[in-house]
């Protein structure tokens, strides 16, 4: 990839997430303005009248709170989720390299493989048999 291709990619990369995120953070603002009303939370499942630990936040704060949390939750499970791939990965990165050392070598070597027993230098001679006499 050209340096002229590479930069335009960034370009169009930025324009997009421009177009993308300019509208989204209206929208955050909008919300957050219309959602300014203080909304308690409460922590204890056994007292809703006394509750032991509550929240006090604006409704906005929260839902965005929530929605970091879940956020991270599914990015932690995503990432879990593809652990064996990325050991895959790592273990197939491991053999190009090997091989590719390896092939080095055998460059270097002109070819031959040691400890191998290298294969005659003609082939032999194939049987030759006579068409049946009738």
């Amino acid at each position: 990839m050209t340096d002229a291709t590479r930069s335009t990619g960034n370009i169009f990369r930025k324009i997009i997430a421009a177009i993308i995120l300019v509208p989204l953070a209206v929208v955050i603002i909008a919300f957050a303005v219309a959602n300014r009303q203080i909304a308690t939370v409460s922590l204890d499942p056994f007292s809703a009248e006394h509750p032991a630990a509550s929240l006090t936040l604006p409704l906005f704060a929260l839902v965005i709170v929530l929605l970091v949390i879940g956020v991270l939750i599914g990015g932690i499970a995503s990432w879990l989720r593809q652990s064996k791939w990325r050991r895959t990965a790592r273990r197939l990165e491991r053999e190009v390299a090997d091989l590719r050392i390896e092939i080095e070598a055998l460059k270097r070597t002109g070819g031959a493989i040691p400890g191998a027993v290298n294969a005659p230098a003609a082939a032999p001679n194939r049987l030759q048999l006579r068409p049946p006499s009738v």
